[in-house]
């Protein structure tokens, strides 16, 4: 199952990239959660950008994978999204809320697999 969810977390992170996220971050946390393995994170330069992308995401995974998300919690309003896939949760942020909530810092065990600035 860890190689399905690699495949969602980088054909997220193609998407992500191509919509124009920014600071793109995939952390492999396997080894030091129990509820997901990889953790990825990007800013959106607006509530807009945001919205899109979080659309775009999902769209993606059920057209790819024929996979719905378990749940998506947050709105562009308040900074941040949150889409859990299960194995793979993604967290869009506007940059003030990113820099308060310092993910990378708290998951800091984990593994950088890939870092798109």
């Amino acid at each position: 199952m860890a190689e399905k969810g690699l495949s969602i977390a980088h054909r997220i992170v193609n998407t992500l990239e191509e919509k124009k996220g920014e600071s793109i971050v995939l952390l492999d946390i396997s080894e030091h959660c129990s509820f997901t393995d990889y953790f990825i994170i990007c800013n959106a330069i607006s509530e807009r950008t945001m919205k899109a992308l979080s659309n775009e995401v999902q769209m993606e995974v059920k057209k790819e994978f024929s996979l719905n998300a378990w749940g998506v919690e947050g709105k562009p309003e308040g900074g941040w999204i949150l889409i859990d896939y299960g194995d793979v949760v993604v967290h869009l942020f506007s940059a003030e809320q990113r820099s308060y909530y310092q993910l990378e810092e708290l998951w800091n065990e984990g593994t950088v697999l890939l870092h798109i600035r």
